[in-house]
């Protein structure tokens, strides 16, 4: 299991949200080029980069440093928020991105996000299912940065994409996402169960390196680490089973 670390961004800044709530943001000093940098020291060879402002509005406004990252040596990024529209992810690609991720659009128009798995490749478009557990303990996907709730399931969102040839899929649980409370492994072991040739991407709640452990047990490919890797909580030497280039 690959560890890929988290750099979000509102206004070109690094920042966490808790639980997704963007009135809940904690700002970073380090800068976006200066946490890749770290990042890329650690061993990683992708980094997930989130622009939050396009995932709320569908804003363009971090493109241009997401642009800069993008033009680093030694590591590949794989680029979400706001991409709704053919003309935003030809731009991301464009402007360096290895990967794109789609989130909303995969679930309010799947048909067209399945023309765009065909045109640009299965390897370049990984779809991004954001849930939420509801009551009867139904893993529901939330759209628009999380601020939109709908009744599709997971599984429903993902079956949709089988036929499409569908390789990469980021879930995030969102209630534990920057709240360090341990990520949801009996979420992705079903995920890893029910689509076994998807390489599941896990984040939200990770804190440890017995949570890294722990999910590539599960069977998911990737973990997506933000605020555990920002506030410096897991000893470098305990990430290095999870970083290729160490």
């Amino acid at each position: 299991m690959r560890l890929i670390p988290a750099i979000d961004l509102t206004g070109g800044r690094c920042v966490r949200l808790l639980r997704g709530d963007f009135a809940a943001e904690t700002r970073y000093d380090a800068t976006p080029r200066e946490l890749l940098g770290k990042y890329r020291d650690y061993g990683a060879d992708w980094i997930h980069v989130v622009d939050l402002d396009g995932a709320r509005d569908g804003s363009a406004g971090n493109r241009g440093v997401i642009a800069e990252l993008a033009a680093e040596f030694d590591v590949k990024l794989q680029v979400g928020g706001g991409l709704r529209d053919i003309e935003a992810v030809e731009q991301t690609l464009a402007a360096g991105a290895a990967r794109i991720v789609v989130g909303s659009a995969a679930v309010i128009r799947p048909e067209e996000v399945g023309r765009w798995l065909a045109q640009f490749g299965p390897h370049r478009v990984a779809l991004a299912f954001d849930v939420r557990i509801d009551a009867r303990g139904t893993a529901c996907v939330a759209t628009h940065g999380w601020q939109r709730q709908s009744t599709l399931s997971l599984w429903e969102a993902v079956s949709r994409f089988e036929h499409a040839g569908l390789v990469h899929v980021l879930c995030t649980d969102v209630d534990r996402d920057g709240a360090l409370s341990g990520p949801n492994i009996d979420l992705y072991r079903e995920a890893a169960r029910r689509f076994p040739r998807i390489a599941w991407q896990a984040s939200g709640g990770i804190r440890d390196a017995r949570d890294l452990a722990a999910l590539a047990e599960s069977g998911v490919s990737a973990a997506v680490s933000g605020k555990a890797l920002l506030d410096d909580l897991i000893p470098l030497a305990e990430l290095a089973p999870f970083l290729p280039n160490v």
